[in-house]
């Protein structure tokens, strides 16, 4: 296991402040050497349409170059109106086109939620599980990770406040970080 992992992440808010980019880059700091999350900025695509494949912007193609690089990808959502941003969405689209080259297609997943409400959004999950089922990812099912309370997880610091929180997802990451080793398509 002395090879590092290269994990694609792909936070669905935009927001500067955003709860669940701080989740993200707090989940990367609890990673083990032997995983590298990175997070792969989306505000810039513009919105997927079929039209622009033949010349696409380079904001996609650039995007889809560095996801392609990936082993995994790790999908952090908020709830939007009980559903998935639009942004991430989007994302998704751009990655799946054109069609029969996907850049998503067999590499291991995972999803983390966070809202500020107590159900961690539940529903956003869902439905990013959703998706992934037609991406073809094969999607780590345990731990789920529904984190509530999402705007009073932090200290101004960016540490974990909750050491419970902090222990959850520090076990979120190591059961994230087998499940690529088991499922990653072989490099051969």
């Amino acid at each position: 296991m002395s090879d590092t992992l290269d994990v694609a992440a792909i936070v669905g808010s935009l927001r500067r402040d955003s709860y669940t980019r701080r989740l993200v880059e707090a989940l990367a700091a609890l990673a083990p050497p032997s995983l590298r999350v990175e997070i792969v900025p989306i505000g810039n695509l513009s919105l997927y349409n079929p039209d622009d494949e033949p010349e696409p912007p380079a904001a996609w193609i650039e995007f889809r170059n560095r996801v392609r690089r990936a082993q995994a990808v790790l999908f952090a959502t908020p709830e939007y109106n009980r559903s998935v941003p639009a942004c991430l969405k989007n994302a998704m689209d751009v990655g799946s086109r054109p069609y029969g080259q996907s850049i998503w297609a067999g590499k291991p997943a995972a999803v983390i939620s966070a809202s500020p409400g107590l159900m961690g959004a539940f529903g956003a999950n869902h439905h990013v599980r959703q998706s992934l089922v037609f991406l073809n990812m094969p999607t780590m099912q345990q731990p789920e990770a529904y984190i509530s309370g999402s705007d009073k997880l932090f200290d101004a610091a960016g540490a974990f406040v909750n050491p419970s929180t902090r222990e959850f997802c520090a076990r979120f990451v190591s059961a994230f970080e087998a499940w690529i080793r088991r499922t990653r398509p072989s490099a051969g």
